[in-house]
């Protein structure tokens, strides 16, 4: 499985554990795959944060603490960090 795909798919796992609105099971396919994409555009937590808490809340109309974004922004940079590094 080539390298980019296996952290995406860690990326998608990472988020559907997450589920910052208590779906139960969640339904964030769409904020998964927005979120993956700015992971691969951006490097700094809080930018990631921002753009996390703005998916999430033009498709909820709900705000996520932007504390919460940034946990989660974090780990998802650990994953894409470890990633680069083992090439």
């Amino acid at each position: 499985m080539r390298k980019e795909v296996q952290t995406n798919l860690q990326f998608v796992d990472v988020l559907n554990q997450w589920d910052p609105f208590h779906l139960d099971g969640g339904d964030y396919d769409t904020e998964i795959a927005d979120t993956i994409q700015a992971v691969h555009e951006l490097d700094d937590p809080l930018k990631l944060a921002e753009r996390i808490q703005s998916i999430y809340e033009f498709s909820f109309e709900k705000m996520i603490p932007i504390d919460e974004c940034r946990k989660i922004a974090i780990d998802l940079l650990v994953i894409k960090e470890n990633q680069s590094c083992s090439l």
